[in-house]
């Protein structure tokens, strides 16, 4: 038996802004527009209106348009900013897409990383009941308040996606290993309790320990889960026919190719410069692209490397 991915659907608006037409731009400083400037990314898509439990439940309607196998667990990556306090996410995204049979929960915590996890999840849900089928996975991005520059990591876009893992799916799980720090659990932080959604802004509370510290921590641990999850597969760097990022800057893809010795897909950088970062999303888009037509054969070797500010790292060894 092998767990693989079922089906993927990625909800994108149609509606791109220019990054330098953010009504943000014009508040900032030399320092973070230069950030902006060299960041890669050129539009954003925006869905205007639109919650997170919005444009997830609509990826998950689309999913089951084109593979309507109800699953047995339903996987939601938290958001940003959760709709209610006290309520649920998951249930109302449940709810929205009309899997009445389906148990809810979410993962949360995580950042970008949270998609990976929850593939490492699926699989064990699966393999633990022979009784489970399919397990759905699904996550929205939107900016936390209404700034989308998020400096210094990168630009946000809107976007939402479901995938499933399936028994027999295609491509493979083939190794999964994932980390975390807790010293950096609070670099990040939005001042909410006290102040109103119009002025919720992103801080980071040391500039230095997330451009240098972290940094240098990503390449070590990255580094560490790329051998781990190639020995379980019994590969080596040169069996890997490509290596997906999360869209977050362009200097990111240049640094982990050289640190990791591993070639990045171009198709991380087209997104980014057209859609922003898309935070847990990036690396399920950049995965369904190259699944859906990036010259692969079967029996080729995909890694998937997922890294955030919070901080969690994963790698995932995906067999097209």
């Amino acid at each position: 038996m092998t767990i693989g991915i079922g089906a993927i659907a990625c909800l994108l608006p149609g509606d791109l802004v220019d990054v330098a037409e953010l009504p943000e731009t014009r508040r900032l400083g030399a320092q973070e527009g230069e950030f902006v400037a060299h960041s890669g990314v050129r539009t954003v898509g925006v869905f205007d209106g639109k919650t997170p439990v919005d444009l997830a439940a609509q990826a998950c309607r689309d999913l089951l348009a084109e593979d309507p196998r109800i699953p047995d667990q339903l996987i939601t990556i938290g958001s940003r900013a959760p709709e209610v306090l006290i309520g649920s996410d998951a249930c109302h995204i449940q709810f929205e897409s009309g899997l009445r049979g389906t148990f809810p929960f979410t993962l949360d915590g995580l950042g970008c990383a949270g998609s990976a996890a929850a593939w490492s999840l699926a699989k064990d849900l699966l393999v633990a009941d022979p009784a489970r089928r399919s397990v759905m996975i699904t996550y929205a991005s939107r900016p936390t308040g209404v700034d989308r520059i998020r400096f210094p990591v990168t630009v946000i876009g809107d976007g939402a996606f479901a995938m499933t893992l399936v028994r027999d799916g295609r491509p493979v799980l083939k190794a999964h290993r994932m980390a975390a720090d807790p010293r950096f659990h609070g670099l990040f932080r939005v001042d909410y309790k006290d102040t109103p959604v119009a002025q919720w802004r992103e801080e980071c509370r040391d500039l230095d320990q997330y451009r240098f510290d972290l940094a240098m921590q990503s390449r070590t641990r990255l580094g560490r889960l790329v051998e781990e999850v190639l020995a379980e597969a019994g590969a080596a760097k040169g069996d890997v026919a490509t290596t997906l990022l999360p869209n977050v800057t362009a200097s990111a893809y240049t640094f982990y190719e050289r640190s990791l010795g591993l070639r990045v897909h171009p198709v991380c950088g087209e997104h980014l410069a057209r859609f922003g970062h898309l935070g847990a999303m990036d690396v399920v888009l950049n995965l369904h692209r190259v699944r859906a037509g990036g010259g692969l054969r079967p029996g080729d070797l995909v890694l998937v490397l997922s890294n955030s500010p919070v901080a969690a790292w994963t790698a995932t060894l995906w067999e097209f």
